[in-house]
């Protein structure tokens, strides 16, 4: 089948010198953007709605929650489509839940997880031209039966495709990970086995990649580890093994104190490792259950959150050694109150901002204090978030699942709206600013929103 035809008209966080220097600042490489904390530069629009400021809006088959991922004039995202072909083979586990059938209202809503399917799924990647929308090249990575079912929410194909500036790295999980050049050509790919998610809610943790090197987080039910692959070949070069259940969090890469540290979050510990050997460097408790937000470097330390079934915030210094997590000295401040369970915070200057689990409540921290400058503040029009919150310009856009974004003033201790935007489709995918231009992955379109 011709995919065609589906598609109509601050720090050292990340420090790009980690990355390809054809990977610059202005574009968003991966996963919460340059520095990883979801803040960019430019000045994207402030306004839009289903026609205005709509410069191209491009259909395509299938599901994602993965971001796009934007690199001068490609963007790329992914997406997994269910075909008619079935495996009449495939065996229902003996907890599967009863059948429910995927209607898209029951999708948006989120009740539960489907039964284990029995269709093959596409598992699609492709570049769309930055200028116009329109489809540069699409590769089909392959066709699987998925081993377990996922929550109605979730898709096979939720983790953002990444790039070094050099090749494009997108994880499928259990589906494969794998690797193309910028012009769409198959370099290699690689088989890690399958998870078992928690309550067979599926997948979706985007990799990390920095120096020739792509790190794999691969936390399930069963032996979780942390993997670092060769970026050119695939080739691994070590594994880490991680006491930890599921997890949908991405590693942190980032320069500190002369050492290359991947941090990572975690139910058990939030854990640094060494860039090079895989070596564990420092740990800290306290997190809650099956964390999904990223870690985020500011100064010379971490910010790790979680909000599922318990609220837990902590602010880390990088040099620590060892299980820090009754130090407080190491630890530099506590924050229990009002935490993110799948959104990511946003660190913007010395705010950060962050959600209460997966609620439009909104909480606003001093970085340096971990005191709330904004306290649990509920907002208009702003109910379920799955998105994590971006910022640009002055502004934090706050995107619902039903696709409206609240556009927030940055800096000031009073709540202040600037913009409501009703996009008219459903969003999961967090929007991705690049210079004055916003890319969002909706339920079944791309959009680039531009004056």
């Amino acid at each position: 089948m011709n995919r065609l035809a589906f598609v109509p008209a601050a720090m050292a966080v990340l420090s790009l010198s980690l990355l390809s220097a054809s990977a610059k600042a202005i574009d968003y490489p991966h996963w919460r953007g340059p520095n990883a904390t979801g803040l960019a530069d430019g000045a994207p629009p402030l306004r839009w709605d289903s026609e205005t400021n709509i410069r191209w809006k491009t259909e395509l088959p299938g599901h994602s929650n993965g971001s796009p991922c934007v690199l001068g004039d490609q963007v790329f995202v992914v997406s997994a489509v269910e075909t008619a072909r079935r495996d009449e083979t495939a065996a229902e586990p003996e907890d599967a839940p009863e059948p429910a059938p995927e209607t898209e209202g029951r999708r948006r809503r989120g009740r539960g997880r489907a039964s284990k399917p029995k269709n093959y799924y596409e598992f699609w990647v492709y570049c769309l031209d930055r200028k116009s929308g329109d489809v540069v090249w699409e590769q089909l990575a392959t066709e699987q039966v998925p081993q377990e079912s996922k929550h109605q929410t979730n898709t096979y194909a939720s983790a953002t495709p990444i790039t070094d500036g050099e090749r494009l790295y997108v994880s499928f999980g259990s589906f494969g990970i794998y690797c193309y050049s910028l012009k769409g050509e198959p370099l290699w790919d690689l088989d890690l086995g399958d998870m078992t998610t928690r309550n067979s809610f599926g997948e979706g943790a985007s990799p990390s990649v920095a120096r020739g090197r792509l790190l794999v987080p691969w936390d399930h039910e069963g032996q979780s580890f942390l993997v670092s692959l060769d970026a050119a070949t695939g080739k691994e070069q070590w594994r880490t093994d991680r006491d930890e259940g599921t997890t949908w969090t991405t590693p942190l890469v980032t320069e500190a104190f002369g050492k290359t540290q991947v941090v990572m979050n975690g139910t058990n510990r939030v854990r640094s490792y060494d860039f090079d050997s895989g070596e564990l460097i420092w740990e800290c408790g306290g997190q809650v259950q099956c964390p999904v937000p990223c870690v985020l470097r500011y100064g010379d330390c971490v910010i790790a959150m979680s909000g599922h079934r318990g609220t837990a915030s902590r602010m880390i210094r990088l040099d620590s050694l060892g299980d820090v997590t009754d130090d407080d000295t190491q630890v530099v401040w506590r924050h229990d109150k009002g935490t993110p369970y799948v959104p990511s915070p946003l660190l913007y200057d010395d705010r950060v901002y962050f959600y209460k689990s997966n609620r439009g409540i909104l909480s606003v921290l001093n970085a340096d204090t971990g005191e709330p400058v904004i306290d649990q503040k509920r907002l208009p029009k702003i109910e379920n978030v799955y998105a994590s919150p971006v910022g640009a310009a002055g502004r934090v856009y706050l995107t619902e699942r039903n696709g409206t974004t609240l556009v927030i003033e940055h800096g000031s201790d009073e709540f202040k709206v600037l913009a409501t935007n009703e996009l008219g489709e459903p969003v999961d995918a967090t929007p991705q600013i690049v210079g004055d231009e916003i890319f969002i992955r909706a339920e079944g379109h791309v959009y680039c929103i531009a004056e």
